[in-house]
């Protein structure tokens, strides 16, 4: 049996090709895409049920282009699929964004699109991992950005359940996804238990989610992946927040807000965030890592919301540099990415941690994450959890199932689930 990180499997590959979930412009702000009506959920389409997604960004330059989009079928690892486009998208190849509004009632002039996709002139055909490509005047090559998004051809049922790894160094710590996938009754007919791959997310994070070639066993259409080596993830402790939904009332993280009368910036401090490794377990709603646009002053989230500069500062043991790691935000307000742009710079005269981010009005959840300043030539740098971890903290985990014939081009997503670790409290 094999474990692929896909966060590391496929960023070498893109960079030659378009990396999933990237903005390539600095113009381009507040990229988010959700089932249409549901801005909490992660974008999945069943095919052929109808279902639409919602596709929002803003244009700083407060001018009126023409963005156009389209869909790149990839592989379970985000690797492009060796596919003709007229093969899995029906219609039209490419679509002009025709809806936009510039801002009102705001400081921050800006123009808002927004797009219901598919259309009923063009979408996918086929299930898989998709790349919605949004570029400029239908030339692919003046790439603005990319996102991710399933389409599940359900052939396949599957299963879980979050429990404790059987590992004691790791019981008190981690979370263990049991998965069992079911072919019985579909047209799926696996000619050996590696033609179906699983995927596990942990909290819609791509760069920590891991790819299973192999069941732990199988018996007739059954598959069953329950290694604690392969299915375990650290469970992390709930998410921070911060709730910018308004720029005129102070909400409880916000520490002050300061809105300059000479220009249009608007600066906002989040109450300095401790360091919780050694503080006890609380449980707390959050959203698992993702944003929302949200607006409490004007009546659009979308084109009456402002944009401000909020400062964020990480406090970190004893007021010290931590040796050898740097720490950057995390979560998918920095597209959970940790680079130069979301990195934080140490303060030795007040023995923090700060940096501040260009958001628009919302809801936001993030964490704090470390990096070695000197990775190991050869050895991956994976992101490490600087929050601590407990084992009863509420996650969410999606669990993809995916299937390649002998002979096929692509692999197929056939098989969803989304499931909780709530446990009993």
């Amino acid at each position: 049996m094999k474990k692929i990180i896909l966060g590391l499997l496929c960023w070498p590959i893109f960079l030659s090709a378009q990396i999933p979930d990237h903005i390539y412009r600095p113009n381009i702000r507040t990229v988010k895409l959700f089932k249409y009506g549901d801005i909490y959920s992660y974008p999945v389409l069943q095919l052929g049920n109808n279902e639409q997604l919602e596709l929002h960004f803003d244009d700083l330059d407060n001018d009126v282009k023409n963005y156009y989009y389209s869909f790149q079928l990839c592989n379970a690892d985000w690797t492009p699929a060796n596919v003709q486009t007229f093969d899995y998208i029906r219609g039209f190849q490419s679509n002009r964004i025709g809806t936009y509004r510039s801002s009102s009632i705001v400081q921050t002039r800006y123009t808002h699109y927004q797009a219901i996709l598919p259309e009923r002139n063009s979408g996918p055909t086929k299930g898989g991992n998709y790349l919605l490509k949004v570029f400029l005047n239908d030339d692919t090559s003046r790439l603005v950005f990319t996102k991710r998004l399933l389409v599940v051809n359900k052939k396949a049922s599957v299963a879980g359940q979050v429990l404790q790894p059987f590992n004691g160094n790791m019981f008190q710590t981690h979370q263990r996804v049991q998965a069992g996938v079911s072919t019985a009754g579909t047209q799926l007919n696996p000619f050996s238990p590696q033609d179906l791959k699983l995927v596990i997310l942990q909290n819609f994070n791509w760069g920590s989610a891991s790819l299973i070639d192999r069941p732990t066993l199988f018996r007739g259409n059954y598959y069953e992946y329950s290694d604690d080596a392969f299915t375990t993830f650290p469970a992390t402790k709930e998410w921070r927040w911060a709730d910018l939904r308004s720029f005129r009332l102070r909400s409880d993280r916000v520490q002050r807000i300061v809105d300059s009368d000479t220009s249009s910036r608007i600066d906002i401090y989040i109450n300095p965030d401790m360091d919780r490794r050694q503080q006890i377990y609380i449980y707390y709603r959050d959203i698992n890592g993702l944003f929302s646009s949200e607006n409490q002053d004007n009546g659009n989230a979308y084109w009456q919301a402002d944009y401000a500069w909020v400062h964020f500062t990480y406090v970190p043991p004893g007021n010290q540099l931590i040796p050898g790691r740097q720490v950057y935000l995390f979560g998918e307000l920095t597209q959970y990415s940790p680079d130069e742009a979301t990195r934080m710079e140490f303060n030795p005269e007040k023995g923090v941690y700060e940096k501040a981010l260009y958001l628009k009005q919302g809801y936001y959840n993030y964490s704090y994450v470390t990096l070695p300043d000197r990775p190991q030539r050869g050895v991956p740098a994976l992101p490490e959890n600087a929050e601590g971890n407990y084992w009863g903290t509420e996650n969410s985990y999606m669990i993809l199932v995916y299937f390649r014939p002998f002979g096929a081009r692509a692999d197929e997503l056939v098989g969803y689930s989304l499931i909780n670790s709530a446990f009993q409290r």
